[in-house]
């Protein structure tokens, strides 16, 4: 049995702390969570989730799901207006263990960095693994050129997409080569 389900009572209804500056919106989320069938504690109790109406108080060690918060860290962030199906659906989620992020901020993909100096520099490592892109080679296959673990081509390919603000492979070796072509151009 998982820690996380070791925590539950026998009917699986979890205990959830809130956190809300305003006592209205307290209480609706209070409501919204006994009515999901789980159990209201103080923010002092033991709880297994906290439901934090904005940002949470720095330091906290459970498992969190903000509405509207600003902590990305944090591993349940839902929009401020979440209905009460997915504030349920969150808060079972984050006591799994399971990240939780608004539909709309995974569409969005990344946004380009802001350019201190006329452009983001590319790490020397980023262009290696621009350049395998670019061949259309697949995480392993760049895995196992470069000698590094696929968690680290993963970590260097959102670096590449935020960096250019890319959504796609094809599309940040598109961009990568127009900036090539800019910047020689502008030499």
């Amino acid at each position: 049995m998982s820690e996380a389900a070791s925590k539950l009572a026998p009917s699986g209804r979890l205990r959830v702390a809130i956190y809300a500056m305003d006592p209205l919106r307290r209480a609706a989320l209070s409501r919204v969570v006994a009515e999901a069938g789980h159990i209201v504690v103080g923010a002092q109790d033991i709880a297994d989730v906290v439901l934090a109406d904005g940002d949470c108080l720095p330091g906290e060690t459970r498992p969190v799901v903000t509405l509207g918060g600003a902590d990305y860290d944090l591993p349940g962030v839902l929009s401020r207006h979440a209905d009460a199906s997915q504030i349920d659906a969150a808060i079972r989620a984050v006591s799994a263990g399971l990240i939780v992020r608004v539909p709309d901020m995974m569409d969005a993909g990344f946004g380009a960095m802001r350019e201190t100096h006329g452009h983001a520099l590319l790490t020397p490592r980023e262009l290696e693994v621009l350049a395998t892109l670019a061949e259309g080679m697949t995480n392993k296959a760049i895995a196992r050129r470069l000698n590094i673990s696929l968690h680290t081509v993963k970590f260097h390919i959102e670096s590449l997409f935020r960096k250019l603000g890319a959504r796609t492979r094809t599309e940040a070796v598109a961009k990568a080569a127009e900036r090539r072509r800019h910047e020689t151009m502008t030499l």
